[in-house]
C-alpha cells in the first residue's frame, strides 16, 4: 500500500486496517513458525504497511490537538524546574598525589 492510498481513507477505514494488519502481521509470523508460510517477505510487507497506517493516525490525531488548542511556549517553559548545579569531586589521596607529582607543582613547590 502507498501512503497517498492511504491519507485518502478516513480515520475509521484506517483503524479497521490496523487491526486487519496487526492480525495478519501475527498469523504471518507463526505460520512462519509452524513452516507453513511460503513467501516470508509478506511478514516485513505487512509490518510496514501497519507502521504506515499507525503513523497516519498518529498524525491526525496531532492535528486535531494543535487545532484545538494550542498551547503558548512560553508558560510551559516556566513550569520546568531547573537543575541544580553539580557538586565538585572529592578529592582522593591518589589524585592529590598525582597532582602534586606534576611538574607544574614542583616548580610552583619551590
Amino acid at each position: 500500500m502507498k501512503a497517498t492510498d492511504l491519507r485518502e481513507r478516513s480515520i475509521e477505514d484506517l483503524r479497521e486496517l490496523e487491526k486487519s494488519l496487526a492480525k495478519d502481521t501475527f498469523q504471518n509470523r507463526f505460520k512462519n513458525f509452524t513452516n507453513r508460510l511460503d513467501d516470508t517477505s509478506t511478514i516485513g510487507k505487512t509490518k510496514r504497511d501497519l507502521a504506515r497506517v499507525k503513523t497516519l493516525l498518529r498524525q491526525a490525531e496531532l492535528n486535531a490537538q494543535s487545532s484545538a488548542a494550542p498551547a503558548p511556549k512560553a508558560e510551559a517553559k516556566a513550569a520546568t524546574p531547573k537543575k541544580a548545579p553539580k557538586a565538585p569531586k572529592a578529592t582522593t589521596k591518589k589524585t592529590a598525589a598525582k597532582k602534586a607529582s606534576t611538574p607544574e607543582s614542583r616548580s610552583e613547590a619551590k
